[in-house]
């Protein structure tokens, strides 16, 4: 585990859940909060002009800020982590959400996490992310970052993708199904855990790849491989498309090829200093509940 700790509390950038203008009430309430304990306020223009006030530029909001805030649930701030990646800044996420695995401050718990703040009690997670890249058919190429996950699948429902995989260059698998999951140990309790896919601790430096309902006579199982290997993609025969965290959507056409490694800058998350993984499995996915 990490002892960084921030250089200084002064400036918190916030990000809002989009489409969503009722979240004014509740970010004014939580901005009083801040700069009553002297924490200057910045909101990212985009959220900025959804509620209606005056914002800044986000790269301006980042460079500026000694670290950043997601006012939502877990998809906002999985956008603001990798929209954030090259300012190195931590995040904490506030749960205006529902499940909050990532969001894990309630409303109810932000005075108690500002006190928790200025007292040192709470810990920065340096967390594994996915750096890649779609080489075109034609020569051109289109980079992204993921934090939970990289999908490929079909662009038409029912359909059928095949899906071939090489690691360090030498041919592995060809997944022939709905599809196939690159997770991080993050995102390993996100799509990947509905597909039948193991939770990685979220801390591990790992890839998972796993199938989804794959059309094979064999065995298809998820695999773990270590972050430090590059992993190839490339659809065959079928139309499909690369899904980035949910929120990122490119064509991948036959000749098309999909390229990640683990990225060069992880993510860093900042949290309440009590906060156990493993209570949260508990509470998120109801593990041990009598039936």
């Amino acid at each position: 585990m990490s002892n960084e700790k921030l250089k200084q509390i002064k400036t918190a950038g916030f990000i809002l859940k989009p489409t969503d203008p009722e979240i004014r009430t509740l970010y004014e309430r939580i901005k009083v909060q801040f700069e009553t304990k002297g924490i200057t306020v910045l909101l990212g223009d985009q959220s900025a002009e959804m509620i209606g006030v005056k914002g800044v530029d986000f790269d301006t909001m980042c460079e500026q800020s000694d670290f950043l805030v997601s006012l939502g649930g877990d998809g906002t701030l999985l956008s603001l982590v990798r929209r954030s990646n090259a300012h190195k800044k931590p995040v904490v996420g506030i749960n205006a959400g529902t499940l909050g695995f990532l969001a894990d401050v309630t409303i109810e718990e932000v005075e108690t996490f500002l006190e928790q703040l200025f007292s040192d009690e709470y810990r920065i997670d340096d967390r594994m992310m996915i750096e890649g890249y779609i080489k075109k058919n034609d020569g051109t190429k289109h980079e992204f970052f993921a934090f939970n996950d990289v999908v490929i699948t079909s662009p038409k429902p029912s359909k059928m993708v095949r899906v071939n995989a090489s690691i360090l260059g030498e041919r592995f698998n060809s997944y022939r199904g709905d599809g196939v999951i690159i997770s991080t140990p993050t995102g390993s309790t996100a799509y990947n855990l509905a597909a039948g896919g193991p939770v990685l601790y979220p801390l591990t430096k790992a890839f998972i790849i796993t199938p989804v309902l794959a059309h094979a006579l064999g065995n298809q199982r998820p695999l773990v491989v270590p972050s430090d290997f590059s992993i190839e993609f490339d659809a065959e025969q079928y139309e499909a498309i690369a899904t980035i965290d949910g929120q990122e959507v490119y064509e991948l056409l036959e000749g098309d090829t999909l390229y990640i490694e683990g990225a060069k800058i992880g993510a860093k998350l900042l949290h309440r200093k009590d906060r156990n993984y493993f209570s949260v499995l508990r509470e998120k996915l109801h593990w041990g509940d009598k039936l």
